[in-house]
């Protein structure tokens, strides 16, 4: 048995929204999370608006994803991690504003583990101003390269770092700050990520530190000019969120964002990380 959903393109390269189902039908059929997973394959994003989610049937539907992360992240239900500037609710609020910045997910791992597979947030509260989530293809910005830059590219190498991206939000860190950064694991990655469907795709953002054996200040310029590239406002979809809404991304060939918002916003996205099974390579 298929399942059909519908999905009405948001921007040029990155972003559909779905219509045709629902919750309870996510949380239960197999045959619709294989659907999911085709369209986020075509599309990278998909927007459910006011799909209404509640966190036992987020669990259920990301698991039928995907193996989940299903740690506690500071919510009751195992697999669901607030992301929120209250420090009441998120002990590590503080460092979710490097989330501020272009980033891909699971660039600089623990133990040498793929970058996450895909991910699924969805809101129960959102900000009075500001809070957006933009995304943008690394597809797609790797298939507007020119031959010549994607002959260049194949064989760079790029260093990745908590430090690099953390010191774009806090320029001026404390010892222990930087002390904490440099505690996590860099990781080595290639420029140019082929994945097992043959599909191409950049592993950038502000974890980027530098271009293995090149000039650092060459490389960094490089690998900010690949990032402007990469999101520039034609080829970004922003999702202005509503409560109720869910959205699902392909974190493997996706980079993503979040408008900067007030640290005392009511803010309260739901997230949860399906696990990657695929090493940059």
């Amino acid at each position: 048995m298929t399942t059909t959903i519908t999905c009405t393109p948001l921007a040029a390269t990155v972003g559909a929204e779905v219509s045709g189902i629902g919750a309870e039908q996510l949380a239960r059929d197999d045959a619709a999370a294989a659907a999911v997973l085709e369209a986020l394959e075509t599309y990278g994003v998909l927007v459910f608006r006011g799909l209404g989610l509640d966190p036992e049937h987020q669990i259920a539907f990301s698991r039928r994803l995907g193996e989940i992360d299903d740690e506690y992240g500071h919510h009751p239900v195992a697999g669901i991690y607030r992301v929120t500037l209250d420090p009441a609710k998120n002990t590590s609020a503080a460092y979710l504003q490097g989330t501020f910045e272009w980033h891909m997910d699971g660039c600089t791992p623990l133990h040498g583990e793929p970058p996450q597979k895909a991910t699924v947030l969805s809101a129960v509260q959102v900000a009075a101003s500001g809070g957006e989530t933009e995304f943008a293809s690394t597809y797609a910005a790797y298939d507007a390269l020119g031959d010549d830059e994607k002959e260049r590219f194949a064989a760079l190498r790029v260093l990745h770092s908590m430090e690099a991206s953390q010191r774009r939000v806090i320029p001026d860190p404390t010892p222990e700050q930087r002390a904490h950064w440099r505690n996590r694991p860099t990781s080595t990655h290639p420029l140019v990520w082929t994945h097992r469907t043959g599909r191409k795709s950049l592993v950038i953002g502000a974890h980027a530190d530098h271009v293995v054996g090149m000039d650092r200040d060459e490389s960094r310029d490089l690998l900010r000019d690949l990032l402007d590239r990469t999101t520039r406002p034609d080829r970004v979809h922003r999702h202005h969120w509503s409560v109720g809404d869910t959205v699902v991304w392909d974190n493997t060939g996706v980079v993503h964002r979040a408008a900067p918002y007030a640290p005392d916003s009511p803010r309260e996205l739901l997230r949860t990380t399906v696990f990657g099974d695929e090493p940059i390579r």
